[in-house]
């Protein structure tokens, strides 16, 4: 499975990076982070009881897809996405987003489409582009067409009471772990995905795919859902939301990212979205692999204490998007996530078989 490979392999380098970054906490002595490392942001306090969430994160080689098929308009929406929806994970209101764009030619019409796109999940999430960073970098980057070639990462911050941060500090046995829809792949597994229904599968971009009711371009190239006016509202009125996540790589497993040390027992699931059956067809890949490195339909959770349910389905149903309950959290010092639409058990990053 090469995700689980590649993985692997990236682990001695990251930390042999973080160990350097780790003691960096030390040297903001009125502003130490309030979380550790790996968490979907970080909050820095700044004033009295107030914080300021911070995250980055990037749009990965979903940005090869949009080179191949030359269009660079919704790519800009997942770099805000990407980073906003994280942000909401600690309890926070986003406020701004920063971009750096690399690329190979700063071609008017591609910088134009990017533009485009970052406004709109600008527009989405309700906050400001103040600023960024753009760099030319012809001798480090070379693309699928001439002068195609890009990278796009972004930062995000935002605001949040330091008493009102949420980590999953307080997830108790039993409370209700809700999911939210996904609009598809987002912007994790794109290379699996890519292998799969390029390579092995033979499919070309500007195939039109009966079972997807669209061509292959269309439906990689659908931009991330942003979470922020929908979930936003529910943290602003107070509901009794114990953890976020934004279901990205490692899908389910970014469940287990809460301070306290907690498993899920799902149960039931969503209809997994076309693309995803396809990905997995095409790709010969096991349930064990598309579980771990996909969102398969749903792109955030939340886990909410049983009397708030109710509540919280409500408000997400005025908000146009439907709230399914997926199971609920269980006492597991050890994380465990126990898959039962599929019977997967999940571990230290990996599912096997139940």
């Amino acid at each position: 499975m090469p995700g689980l490979t590649e993985r692997d392999a990236a682990a001695p380098g990251l930390e042999a990076l973080l160990r350097w970054v780790r003691p960096t906490f030390a040297y903001a002595a009125n502003a130490r982070p309030t979380l550790e490392i790996g968490y979907f942001a970080n909050v820095v306090p700044v004033a009295p009881n107030l914080g300021v969430a911070i995250s980055t994160d990037g749009v990965g080689t979903k940005l090869l897809v949009a080179q191949a098929a030359g269009r660079f308009d919704t790519v800009g929406i997942d770099c805000v996405a990407m980073n906003v929806n994280d942000i909401l994970c600690v309890g926070a209101r986003p406020v701004a987003v920063v971009d750096y764009v690399a690329l190979e030619e700063a071609a008017p019409a591609l910088l134009d489409a990017l533009g485009r796109g970052l406004a709109r999940g600008c527009e989405l999430a309700g906050v400001a582009c103040p600023g960024g960073e753009l760099a030319q970098v012809r001798e480090m980057l070379r693309g699928a067409r001439p002068g195609s070639a890009v990278d796009l990462v972004g930062t995000a911050i935002g605001t949040v009471a330091l008493d009102r941060v949420i980590a999953g500090q307080d997830v108790r046995a039993d409370d209700v772990l809700v999911g939210l829809e996904s609009a598809g792949l987002h912007s994790n597994g794109y290379t699996l995905a890519r292998r799969a229904l390029l390579e092995r599968g033979g499919l070309a971009l500007d195939d039109h795919v009966p079972e997807l009711g669209c061509a292959l371009a269309d439906e990689l190239l659908r931009p991330t859902r942003i979470y922020v006016r929908p979930v936003l509202p529910l943290l602003e009125a107070g509901l009794p939301i114990r953890a976020l996540a934004h279901l990205t790589g490692d899908g389910l497993f970014n469940l287990t990212r809460t301070v306290r040390a907690v498993g899920f027992d799902v149960e039931r699931w969503p209809e997994v979205p076309p693309i995803f059956g396809l990905v997995q067809r095409l790709g010969g890949i096991a349930d064990e692999e598309m579980y771990r490195a996909f969102n398969m339909g749903v792109g955030f959770a939340l886990v909410v204490a049983p009397e708030g349910v109710d509540r919280v389905s409500a408000a997400l149903a005025e908000a146009g998007l439907r709230a399914h309950v997926l199971g609920r959290a269980v006492d597991d010092p050890e994380r465990t996530i126990h898959f039962r639409p599929r019977r997967l058990v999940g571990r230290g990053g990996r599912f096997t078989r139940a």
